[in-house]
């Protein structure tokens, strides 16, 4: 896959070890998902197939965490509280979509939600449909670059549309600017839902992005720069592999 990547900052992050919350929140969560325990390719973030099989398909939909889109890709540490039936370490999990249960904040993947459970409790744990939970945000770690992805909407040259994928950290993305080289400017990109930024009639070449960060219970806005992260011949749902993280 051929792709250009060189990166850099506008404002360092820091390189500090990125921890959680320490605290824990209540809340309920249920479960949905296929037959085959992944979850739908139409998710509320935009991911796509990505959606399904990243963290091994545990992934979960979230409705007051979901914030606008921006809440897409955070990771959570969730633990149910029968102790009977529920595992100590719970599940760690990726915002991947939208959704509203009864009065819970998670409605997790098949995969995800048997996590919850004891060896051997996972049926038990099923049939309740519905848990009380504990969770907390936790950093993101793939072992992955960050990835742009041009969405499978876009069409070259014309419009062009991204995703970030395997963002690490506890860093939420707030924008998305693109560099316009005829006119020495940034112009902000549209967040046309979840975490989908689109431009119409991009410029030619390798394109320049910068994105607005800020990272978990630091309120400091920070911009990072990103030089030619997507080449000049582009195609519509290839994701490029930026050389670059977050965390």
């Amino acid at each position: 896959m051929a792709c250009y990547s060189l990166f850099l900052s506008l404002l360092l992050l820091s390189a500090a070890v990125c921890h959680g919350q320490d605290a824990f929140v209540r809340s309920r969560a249920t479960y949905y998902g296929s037959p085959k325990c992944l979850a739908t390719l139409t998710g509320a973030c935009g991911f796509g197939e990505y959606g399904t099989f990243v963290n091994n398909g545990e992934i979960t939909g979230v409705s007051r965490l979901y914030r606008n889109g921006t809440g897409c890709g955070a990771c959570y540490q969730v633990r149910c509280r029968i102790p009977t039936h529920c595992s100590d370490e719970g599940a760690k999990v990726v915002v991947t979509d939208y959704g509203e249960g009864d009065h819970t904040d998670f409605i997790l993947s098949t995969r995800a939600y048997a996590k919850l459970a004891r060896s051997n409790m996972a049926a038990e744990l099923f049939a309740y449909g519905v848990v009380d939970i504990e969770f907390k945000r936790i950093p993101c770690r793939y072992g992955y670059n960050l990835f742009l992805k041009a969405h499978e909407h876009s069409k070259y040259p014309q419009y062009l549309a991204v995703v970030p994928l395997y963002k690490e950290g506890m860093y939420d993305i707030i924008a998305v600017e693109i560099w316009l080289e005829d006119c020495k400017e940034w112009r902000p990109m549209r967040r046309v839902f979840g975490t989908v930024f689109d431009h119409q009639n991009p410029p030619l070449g390798p394109l320049n992005f910068r994105l607005q960060v800020v990272a978990e219970g630091n309120a400091e806005v920070k911009w990072v720069q990103l030089n030619s992260a997507i080449p000049s011949d582009w195609k519509a749902g290839v994701a490029y592999d930026t050389d670059f993280q977050l965390n």
